[in-house]
């Protein structure tokens, strides 16, 4: 791989699991390319018989990207001087990351940007895990100490090259710990207990019950809490936490903000990318933000207040680097609740009761108003799938009746996608065409995906495009169980909004279970909450306005929200702050 060259500014970038160069595309981007048709070999087929672009001979036509039918070419002119050269790149033609956060100790730092964009990355580079490689063809820690010389990440290199800081890293895939490891969740736990603290670890993430289960048994939120658990276990001065909220409900969020903040009192320093934006907030004292193209390149800001760094990312511009990286701003607008009375009561439900094996639930009977969401809250385990596949038909009530006559559309919790392309998905008869073209597709960018299998889409892309189906087919009420499940924080947004405008301009009634406090915050007009003993029983309320709703809900959690002035997003409050303390004697556990 040839070095990054000082002073060139152009990134190219092939996606080679995307390209088809063959029968389906005979070598189309090097026939199309100006600069190949002067004599010159700006574009070449490489050893895999899959294009390579030569970034000094490019001229950033956009020929080439336009032309190719898959879309798997991605050109981009930097125009910053200190992006010059990165500090790890994966190949030629392929993504590289300029810039690194720093451990800070006594503190969290956030890592806050899209999916793709290099933040996991950057956690391998500052575990050991990758030595970055500076876009040259040989890493070494010489080279990047070097690189670094002046700078706080020097000592770090100089120490973590030598062995000299311990680090405690908790991966984001975990559901591929079963496949690492076979044996009982109490053993993969010991081996990694260093400050002989299983016990209290294990109690205060609630998987004590599960101690002497096999890993290959366990769900996927007693397998994030269990990563989570042998993390903590570890003796370290850097802890990384890779998307600890993944699979937990909002209960189980705050507990880990909670002990990932305890961790900081012994002098660590503590790293963590999550997209639950509230929990971000919430144990974070500092966040640096990742901005550039998607599997392409990433860039990281310098390290900013928490406050300021989410507020920033959600404007889309940073003013210290004066770079603006995305067009539109995201902001929660607070708007005054609708009155009930003013709205069209168009469906309403019986009370109803289920009883499946030793769980028992009982709900409320309620009603939906025309262009109306509802949002679902509670604990995990506690009946919330269940009485959506009551609505959805998909089991049956042992009490009450559900009958409709409407045409529903129904987004599963746990997706089992089928093998074919996302363009024969959206070629279903049942889908609205208008629909898809005007708001779906220009909001979503679904077409992007349609020369893909749906079962070769990563679980964000799945969900995404799940979400956007159950959308835009022919249906009265559309159903989505945790639809903001893998997304990161801008996806979670854009698909809150197109929820939001299907539902209010085609006059649909939605109803969203989501463990994201904003994401629901975002999309709900009313709510529904649950509450109970996890696996054991359940009861579900009527729904709700949102101020009475999240009252009673975060009541329930312990814990209090206020408005950010600027965005007007929530904020969770620090427990036992004083503006914590404040709310709870008001009995104002959310601020509308």
């Amino acid at each position: 791989m040839p070095a990054f060259t000082k002073g060139k500014l152009r990134v190219a970038v092939i996606d080679r699991d995307k390209c088809v160069n063959g029968t389906k595309c005979p070598f189309r981007c090097a026939s199309v390319c100006p600069v190949n048709r002067t004599g010159k070999e700006c574009i070449v087929l490489g050893e895999d018989n899959k294009p390579i672009i030569n970034e000094e001979l490019c001229i950033s036509c956009g020929i080439c990207s336009h032309q190719c039918p898959v879309s798997c070419i991605t050109i981009i002119n930097l125009t910053s001087e200190k992006h010059t050269t990165p500090i790890h790149q994966y190949g030629e033609n392929a993504f590289r990351l300029f810039n690194l956060p720093t451990p800070k100790p006594n503190s969290v730092t956030g890592l806050l940007g899209r999916n793709g964009i290099g933040k996991t990355t950057a956690l391998k580079i500052l575990s050991r895990n990758i030595i970055p490689n500076l876009a040259e063809e040989e890493a070494a820690y010489e080279k990047v100490i070097k690189f670094f010389k002046g700078k706080e990440l020097q000592g770090f290199f100089e120490k973590l090259s030598k062995g000299q800081i311990r680090v405690s890293y908790k991966p984001q895939k975990v559901d591929e710990i079963p496949i690492v490891f076979k044996g009982k969740v109490r053993e993969l736990l010991q081996k990694a207990d260093e400050k002989n603290a299983l016990q209290e670890i294990a109690e205060k993430l609630e998987i004590s019950p599960i101690l002497g289960n096999e890993i290959s048994k366990v769900s996927g939120g007693e397998l994030q809490r269990i990563a989570i658990a042998a993390a903590m276990l570890k003796k370290a001065e850097v802890y990384y936490f890779d998307e600890p909220s993944s699979y937990l409900d909002v209960r189980q969020r705050l507990k880990v903000g909670e002990l990932i903040r305890c961790l900081v009192d012994s002098g660590t320093s503590v790293i963590v990318v999550e997209h639950d934006l509230a929990l971000l907030d919430y144990l974070s004292d500092y966040v640096n933000i990742f901005y550039g193209k998607q599997a392409a390149y990433g860039i990281v800001s310098s390290t900013k207040s928490v406050r300021n760094g989410i507020n920033e990312f959600l404007e889309g511009y940073l003013p210290e680097e004066n770079t603006r990286f995305r067009e539109k701003e995201l902001n929660f607008n607070v708007k005054p609740a609708q009155i009930s009375a003013k709205r069209k009561v168009v469906l309403e439900y019986p009370a109803l009761e289920k009883k499946l094996g030793n769980f028992s639930l009982k709900t409320s009977a309620g009603n939906f108003m025309e262009g109306e969401v509802i949002g679902v809250l509670g604990p995990n385990a506690i009946g919330k799938t269940t009485f959506v596949k009551m609505l959805a038909s998909e089991i049956k009530p042992d009490s009450g009746k559900v009958d409709f006559k409407l045409k529903v559309a129904y987004k599963p919790q746990y997706l089992k996608p089928k093998s074919i392309l996302v363009q024969e998905l959206f070629s279903d008869k049942k889908i609205d065409s208008i629909l898809f073209e005007s708001e779906i597709n220009k909001k979503l960018g679904v077409k992007d995906f349609f020369e893909h299998k749906l079962t070769d889409l990563s679980g964000g892309e799945l969900q995404k495009i799940s979400v956007a189906y159950n959308l835009c087919i022919e249906s009265d009420l559309i159903l989505l169980d945790e639809p903001s499940a893998f997304l990161d924080i801008e996806d979670r947004l854009r698909i809150a909004d197109v929820i939001k405008s299907v539902v209010s301009n085609k006059k649909k009634l939605a109803l969203v279970v989501d463990h994201d406090i904003l994401f629901q915050d975002y999309v709900s007009d009313r709510l529904i909450v649950f509450s109970g003993e996890p696996a054991k029983s359940g009861t579900a309320s009527k729904p709700m306005g949102m101020q009475e709703g999240m009252n009673q809900f975060l009541k329930e959690m312990r814990v209090t929200f206020r408005r950010d002035p600027k965005t007007g997003r929530p904020r969770a409050n620090k427990l036992e702050s004083q503006k914590d303390k404040e709310q709870k004697k008001k009995g104002q556990y959310y601020y509308q």
